[in-house]
């Protein structure tokens, strides 16, 4: 018996042909060389404009007010414009009778603002959170003045209150002559009337955040709350307020910045007269009003920028002290 034996003679590996060896295409690298001129012009205005915009608009005015709180001027041409130092402020804290009494008015906006609506819209949020039936109904209800005009907020009060076909009057039998309650024209009464229409918009804004700071409590601690017998009080006062801390800390700074930038529902109802002066309303009436006093009502500016500041530094302090930390 007989075998053949076959040799396999291995095939030539591939001899590349002659000549120039082919280019290996390069792929680009980094996000750079993916955008196109016409991309990266696309992309500088839509950064640039806004950037330019929020410093024309903010920056630069803020500080040209206060450069302007140490001068005079009537607002008629830069050369009438006069350094006078620190005249302005002495004048305002000693010679004008409206200044304290708008301090006074800021102060009892945010006081009654912390004092009603806040708790009351803590307290729709608390319910809102049990998931009761046309929860997102009554959400909506509730937040609804907000997002309106507070213009439009004014005006809808001002039909409220007016003395002789508004609904207050109408329904306590105070529209009839000899009767009349005058809610916008009273001294002792308008501020008080206009902080009820505030607090009616503030509820809702309240309703929100504390129904955002709720949906974060973590569920385990409702379990565990109800199963050492705490009842729902309990529960609120003991384990999930404590965890509201954050939302309360916004809730104190947002409302502080609203009673210090409280305008447009005094300035609709009565532009600030009869015993609801402001100091909003004052630094408008000094700026754009008939005396054209630029460099004095930019001082009172000065003035509410400062108070804004005192509480806005140690809060945003505290929250970069915080995202450090996690």
């Amino acid at each position: 018996m007989s075998s053949e034996t076959t040799t396999t003679v291995p095939k030539a590996a591939a001899v590349p042909p002659s000549g120039r060896a082919p280019e290996k295409k390069q792929v680009p690298q980094g996000h750079k060389r993916l955008l196109t001129r016409r991309d990266r012009i696309t992309l500088g205005l839509m950064a640039g404009v806004p950037t330019v915009l929020h410093v024309a608009l903010v920056w630069v005015t803020a500080l040209a007010s206060i450069a302007l709180a140490f001068t005079s001027w009537d607002g008629i041409g830069f050369d009438s414009i006069k350094w006078v130092g620190l005249d302005n402020f002495k004048q305002l804290f000693s010679d004008n009778p409206q200044f304290w009494p708008a301090v006074e008015h800021n102060v009892i906006w945010f006081v009654v603002l912390i004092l009603i609506p806040t708790p009351f819209g803590l307290f729709l949020a608390v319910q809102l959170d049990k998931k009761i039936r046309f929860s997102r109904v009554y959400q909506t209800a509730f937040f609804l003045p907000v997002v309106v005009s507070l213009a439009v907020t004014g005006f809808v009060w001002q039909l409220v209150y007016n003395p002789d076909t508004g609904l207050i009057n109408s329904l306590i039998g105070a529209n009839e002559p000899g009767h009349y309650i005058d809610w916008i024209g009273d001294p002792n009464l308008n501020l008080w009337a206009i902080l009820i229409a505030a607090s009616w918009r503030h509820t809702g804004y309240m309703m929100i955040l504390y129904l955002a700071g709720l949906k974060g409590v973590d569920p385990s601690l409702r379990e565990a709350s109800a199963l050492d017998g705490a009842n729902e009080w309990q529960t609120f006062k003991n384990v999930i307020f404590p965890t509201l801390r954050p939302t309360n800390t916004v809730v104190l700074v947002v409302t502080i910045i609203e009673a210090l930038r409280a305008f447009d529902l005094v300035f609709v109802f009565n532009k600030g007269a009869q015993g609801t002066e402001l100091l909003s309303i004052l630094v408008t009436n000094n700026i754009i009003g008939e005396s054209s006093r630029i460099g004095y009502g930019s001082a009172i500016a000065v003035v509410l920028l400062v108070i804004s500041l005192v509480v806005i530094i140690p809060y945003l302090i505290a929250t970069f002290r915080k995202e450090r930390q996690a």
